[in-house]
């Protein structure tokens, strides 16, 4: 029983340490028009498949905040658009280029191609974490 007690406590400080909020902030959101639709990516599903974290905020006064809670500690990166037409999807132009507003963490450039892991990734430990993005 004590073994169990032992291992039972165990388990759950591993659980209760090494996770963390993350605070997203995106200003310079052109327009209050629809909303924002945030993705918390890690290395395996960035830009190749959905997030394993999503959250959707309004936007008021060309700026929007989200928080994701209890995300354990590795690295991610987050990627947002505001979906003006609030069809949940991230809309393209006929050329390929974005139709809507879009950002990144470390506000990472993909001026000319897909967004690099290595540009946009931050990592999560026990602590708070608070990012601005830049649309």
């Amino acid at each position: 029983m004590k073994t169990f007690v032992i291992l039972f406590a165990l388990i759950l400080s591993e659980f209760a340490m090494g996770q963390a909020t993350i605070t997203v902030h995106v200003t310079n959101v052109p327009t209050d028009q629809g909303e924002i639709r945030f993705g918390l990516f890690t290395e395996g599903t960035f830009i190749k498949k959905a997030p394993d974290y999503h959250e959707t905020a309004t936007v008021k006064d060309h700026s929007s905040t989200v928080v994701f809670e209890n995300i354990p500690a590795g690295e991610y990166a987050i990627s947002c658009f505001q979906d003006k037409n609030m069809n949940e999807t991230f809309d393209f132009e006929p050329n390929g280029m974005p139709a809507e507003p879009y950002g990144l963490s470390n506000d990472a450039p993909s001026s000319y191609g897909p967004p690099l892991w290595s540009d946009a990734k931050f990592t999560v430990a026990d602590k708070p974490v608070s990012m601005e993005i830049h649309f």
